[in-house]
């Protein structure tokens, strides 16, 4: 505002030749970060000049400042930064790694950071046929592919009927091919195959092999959908990434990216699943530099098809230049987990084996050396779910009026975000914890701005109409509460018990002397907004 009200009867002119007492915007430059303190294990990472090295970091051992630093190391020696790749898992990971190399390097210094399936599809828009593919290629959307699958598991009954199918599922599975629980798992099936780089052809002669007619079915299913995504120019996650290896294995693009990067930084290579690894191979096999960060014991994506053994075998996968398999280094201090929580996890993880890895490397990656004591972990059953959450929101708010830690400082995990995030939070605000989930976990339709939205249009959707009186039904009670309580009413619980008790007055002076409970008249009235006016 001041600088507007400084500059209103300068002319253009004026302003631009910088006129005594005109404002002008500065962009302010960040405080340069100072190198942090590393231990001998991080040096020894940050020292290392060539070749392919994996990096065993637990949580809190700095893993994310060594990566970084070692990034920091590389182009201070005079490596340009477009010749560094770094690679994660996830949008909010990327923006940390970028974030916080820009901070340590500057800016206009940070070399690449981006997702998996970020870099493929720019090395398969790249090499795009365009005589094939007029538009470029969309990537396809989970619910988008749930929907795609489920249509065609659909339109295999009618094409059954009119003798056209191509697909033969078993007699014992044809009931189930409109059901989500089919559909989910003919998905499931369709990116592992892709992630293991098998086609049509390969997954109906490994079914062959197996005597598996449901997986022959699934083979011709995999090719019928392969062609339908072809015509719409879409790749889901899996196909792109399948798409990119074999581009990645073709001479003229393999020696195109053998000679783009100098080195390559996989963040959580733990979370690697076997399509990712060909890449890996292509981007930075044959004994060149590749550093991969990760952790065994924190493999947890085995559902998305990640896999543990891409990890244990990385040194043998990933030999040096003179076929010697390549070095492990451990970080082996704790910086976050206290003496007691760190023993409570090695006595968890003792019982997982590593044996692909060196024994010696696997021993100190679970004897990690705390810088305090403290921590604890208490298990606790419940009979139901409901008692469950009522316990959870009784110690976080414990922890936050008894012992003073702030809502900032507690975390709730989750082991199936998408179905236990929506009952979760109501079970929680509704006992007056405030939650900021990620935006990662949260389905669009449960967002705190859409929510509200898409109740409001199914309710109206719902409603009784002049031309059909009888065509709907009025709002239910839960219905007409979590409206009222929203966003788009704006009300608390206090307005709602005022509104309430008003209703109930209102009933009472026109003769009922047993009016319905609140909650009924406030269903009653959000259906007849007249009332409230």
């Amino acid at each position: 505002m001041s600088s507007s009200s400084s500059t209103r009867h300068l002319s253009q002119h004026q302003v631009r030749q910088g006129v005594p007492g005109a404002y002008r915007l500065v962009r302010t430059r960040p405080a340069p970060a100072d190198p942090p303190r590393l231990d001998a294990h991080q040096r020894a990472v940050v020292d290392h000049a060539h070749g392919p090295l994996l990096v065993l970091a637990g949580p809190g051992t700095g893993k994310t400042t060594t990566l970084v630093e070692a990034v920091s190391a590389r182009i201070a020696k005079g490596t340009e930064p477009e010749r560094i790749l770094v690679l994660t898992f996830s949008r909010k990971a990327a923006v940390e790694l970028r974030d916080r190399m820009a901070l340590r390097i500057g800016a206009a210094r940070a070399p690449q950071a981006t997702t998996f399936h970020s870099f493929c599809y720019a090395l398969v828009r790249a090499h795009q046929d365009a005589e094939l593919f007029v538009e470029p290629l969309r990537l396809l959307s989970g619910p988008e592919q749930d929907v795609a699958v489920r249509e065609l598991l659909a339109g295999q009954i009618d094409l059954e009927r009119a003798g056209l199918g191509h697909v033969r599922w078993p007699d014992e599975l044809r009931a189930c091919l409109t059901t989500r629980g089919f559909a989910d798992e003919v998905r499931a099936v369709l990116a592992r195959s892709r992630e293991l780089g098998l086609g049509p052809a390969a997954l109906d002669a490994f079914a062959r092999r197996l005597g598996r007619p449901d997986w022959r079915a699934a083979a011709t299913f995999l090719a019928e959908y392969l062609d339908v995504l072809d015509m719409q120019g879409v790749l889901d996650y899996a196909e792109l990434v399948h798409r990119a290896v074999l581009l990645a294995r073709r001479q003229e693009v393999a020696d195109q990216l053998a000679a783009q990067y100098d080195a390559v930084f996989v963040d959580e290579y733990q979370d690697t699943d076997p399509a990712q690894v060909r890449l890996l191979h292509a981007l930075a096999g044959g004994g060149r530099t590749l550093f991969a960060f990760g952790d065994p014991d924190q493999s947890i994506y085995t559902f998305r098809g990640a896999d543990v053994n891409g990890i244990l075998d990385f040194p043998g996968d990933f030999p040096r230049a003179d076929g010697l398999p390549a070095p492990v280094e451990v970080l082996t201090t704790s910086r976050r987990s206290g003496a007691d929580l760190l023993e409570a996890t090695r006595r968890v993880t003792q019982r997982m084996p590593l044996t692909r890895l060196p024994a010696e490397k696997v021993r100190a990656h679970r004897a990690l050396t705390p810088v305090r004591d403290g921590g604890r972990a208490e298990v606790y059953t419940y009979p139901t779910s409901g008692t469950e959450l009522d316990n959870i929101a009784d110690i976080l708010r414990r922890a936050h009026l008894e012992d003073g830690i702030p809502w900032s400082d507690m975390a709730v995990l989750l082991r199936a975000g998408t179905r236990s995030i929506p009952v979760v939070r109501r079970a929680l605000t509704a006992a007056g914890v405030p939650l900021d989930i990620d935006g990662d976990d949260l389905p669009l339709r449960h967002e705190p701005a859409v929510a509200p939205l898409l109740t409001a249009l199914k309710a109206v959707a719902q409603s009784p109409t002049e031309e059909d009186p009888q065509g709907g039904s009025r709002f239910d009670t839960e219905t007409a509460l979590t409206l009222l309580a929203s966003p788009l009413a704006g009300m608390d619980a206090a307005d709602l018990r005022r509104l309430g008790r008003a209703l109930r007055e209102e009933e009472r002076a026109a003769g009922n002397h047993l009016p319905a409970p609140s909650d009924e008249l406030l269903a009653r009235a959000l259906a007849e907004p007249e009332r409230l006016a």
